[in-house]
């Protein structure tokens, strides 16, 4: 059963591009993944710092992997001074 999560967050204003760029890169490294069937990053048109994923997972077992990957690690490190508050992450059930 497939797992979906809508992921916000926001970069600290003077630090967009640098919190793009450590985003984009977690879109490379989890499209790799085995069990990543969708990881889509959108940016905001009215607000450039707010961030948004969406994504799928084959399942819950493969998207705890995956939030242990060094990927997400690095990202959480290399972040926690750009980032502003937290990640908001929504899990959802496909309707349509």
């Amino acid at each position: 059963m497939s797992i979906y999560l809508t992921a916000i967050s926001r970069a600290k204003a003077q630090h967009i591009d640098q919190f793009k760029a450590l985003l984009l890169n977690l879109v490379v490294e989890s499209r790799k993944e085995e069990a990543c069937i969708q990881y889509d990053l959108h940016q905001s048109a009215e607000d450039p710092a707010l961030f948004i994923f969406h994504e799928e997972w084959a399942s819950k077992e493969s998207l705890e992997l995956h939030n242990q990957t060094p990927h997400i690690l690095n990202f959480i490190k290399e972040s926690a001074d750009i980032i502003d508050g937290n990640v908001t992450i929504h899990t959802t059930e496909k309707v349509a």
